[in-house]
This record gives structure tokens, C-alpha cells and sequence, in this order.
């Protein structure tokens, strides 16, 4: 009878597990990895553009664009506490005939963000941010090709705060608070150091502030195969002019054509009271546009 019991006990269990396989297979899509740990997701593209003309009436010159991107997310998730980690990488050069190549786009960025709550059905974590951004190749004012305006570590931002983070239950709105963040801007290139750029003493290599700062990001599906990714970050100095407030918005749709061909339309703005324009002597607005279409692989 014993034997009995435990061999019906034995195929009970046997049963429920795999109804519980069943049920994850259907529940879940193809391709989803299935981890209560660490997710990874690696991306990488290639945009873009040409324009040719052959004895074309209304004129123009040709040209070639491309901007290659890598992105590298590294997430871990664990009950109420989660670390993500992204890296992005942006390279653009643009090729018109008779002119030599320019850049159109430099962008190195690290951010790790670590948060944890106190109750499983809490929206706000406790937490603490870190984010390393600065470019790779020397930047010029075109046509001066001669006398750089920004170069590798010039600038230099560094951000290290802690706060609170907001996430919405389908983790498509997201607000980070942070009452405490230290602001680094460096400038390790003699030339620029001397000049005072980016506001650092002229002859120093490191601008140090501690402020506020309020980041903002918003996923939507706009319609089908239409995503829209919406990053706003405010910060604003304690010591040093409380009211000017850098501004750092930026706005992408990305129309999804297939699994590997996409289009990206945005538009990058910033304000930066310690980024003078040479010209004026003052802080202006700085606008980018961006219209691409090209190859998207994820894995």
C-alpha cells in the first residue's frame, strides 16, 4: 500500500510539473529568456543616407551618411531589488563630394542604476545612480578644421547621486529624484583647459557642483510598429546659480519595418549654462536632428 501511495505521489508531481512548463510555454513568447536573474540584451545598427545626382536640373552634390550604434544592456532582477546597466555607443561621419569627411555624431555613455523597495508592491525604490558620458574623436566647428572645440574627455561628464526611482507596473514611465548628485565635468586637454571651456577655471581639468536631479522617461506604442522614447534630465547646481537649469531632452520614434530593418526620426536638445558659445560669449540652445533608416540586429 505504501508503495502505491508514493508511486501516485510520484506521477502527482510529475503531472504538476510539467502543466507548469506547459503553462510558461504558452504564456510566454518564442525567444523570451526565461531568468529571475540576469537579462542581457545586445544591440547593434548601422543608419544610412545617400543622395546621387546625374545631370540633375534643380542641382546638389552627393553624399554619404552612416551612423553606426551599439547597445548593451546588462540587468539583474531579484525579488524587490534590481541593478541595470547600459552601454550606448554612437559614430556618425558624413562624405559630400569635394569636401572631406565630417562628423555627425560622437556619443560614449555608460549608466548604472541600482534601487531597492521595501515592499513587494511598492512603485518607488531607493536608489542610487551613476552615468559616465564623454565622445571619441575631436570635434570642429566645420569648415575650421584646424582649432578642436571638444575631444575625448573634453568634455567629460561624471554624475553619482542617490535618490528615488518611480516605475510604473508596465515599466513604461519612469522618475528618478535625487536630492543629491555630484556633477563632474571634465576637460583633460591643455588647450580647451586654458581656454575656460565647458566652465572650468581656465588651467583646470575638473569642474566639481553638487545639485538636484530629475530624470523622466517615457515609453509609448503610438500604433503598430511605431515606438516612441521620450528622456528628459533636469539639473540645477546648489551653489553656483540654483535657477539655471540644464536641460538634456531627448525624442525618438522608431518605426519597426521588420526584424532587422528600421527607421529612427529625433531630435536631441540641450541647454548648458556652462557650454558659452565662442561667437556670442553666452549659452545657447543646442538642437540635433536625426532621420534614418538602416539594419537593427538584437540578440
Amino acid at each position: 500500500m505504501k508503495r502505491v501511495i508514493l508511486t501516485l505521489s510520484i506521477l502527482l508531481l510529475c503531472f504538476k510539473v510539467h502543466a507548469r512548463i506547459e503553462i510558461d510555454s504558452i504564456s510566454k513568447p518564442k525567444g523570451t529568456i526565461k531568468t529571475t536573474q540576469w537579462a542581457f540584451k545586445k544591440t547593434l545598427g548601422l543608419l544610412m543616407t545617400q543622395t546621387a545626382f546625374v545631370n540633375w536640373s534643380a542641382g546638389g552634390e552627393n553624399s554619404v551618411a552612416g551612423i553606426t550604434t551599439v547597445d548593451l544592456e546588462f540587468n539583474y532582477k531579484k525579488e524587490r531589488l534590481f541593478w541595470n546597466n547600459h552601454f550606448k555607443s554612437r559614430y556618425g561621419l558624413n562624405k559630400e563630394n569635394g569636401e572631406a569627411v565630417r562628423k555627425t555624431d560622437d556619443v560614449l555613455e555608460v549608466t548604472s542604476n541600482f534601487g531597492y523597495r521595501k515592499s513587494a508592491t511598492s512603485n518607488w525604490y531607493n536608489s542610487a545612480r551613476f552615468n559616465f558620458r564623454t565622445q571619441y574623436a575631436p570635434g570642429y566647428k566645420y569648415p575650421n578644421r584646424e582649432d578642436p572645440i571638444s575631444k575625448f574627455l573634453a568634455p567629460g561628464y561624471l554624475f553619482v547621486g542617490i535618490g528615488s526611482q518611480y516605475t510604473s507596473t508596465d515599466k513604461k514611465f519612469k522618475l528618478y529624484l535625487s536630492p543629491i548628485t555630484n556633477k563632474t565635468t571634465l576637460v583633460y586637454d591643455e588647450e580647451l583647459s586654458s581656454q575656460g571651456a565647458f566652465g572650468v577655471v581656465p588651467g583646470e581639468r575638473a569642474k566639481v557642483e553638487f545639485g538636484v536631479l530629475t530624470t523622466g522617461e517615457w515609453n509609448r506604442i503610438l500604433m503598430k510598429n511605431v515606438v516612441m522614447n521620450n528622456k528628459l534630465i533636469l539639473y540645477s547646481d546648489y551653489l553656483n546659480n540654483f535657477t539655471n537649469i540644464d536641460v538634456d531632452w531627448e525624442l525618438k520614434i522608431n518605426l519597426i519595418v521588420n526584424k532587422f530593418v528600421k527607421a529612427n526620426i529625433g531630435t536631441h536638445l540641450v541647454y548648458d549654462d556652462d557650454v558659452k558659445n565662442k561667437e556670442t560669449g553666452s549659452p545657447e540652445i543646442q538642437l540635433k536632428q536625426l532621420l534614418g533608416v538602416g539594419i537593427v540586429y538584437t540578440f
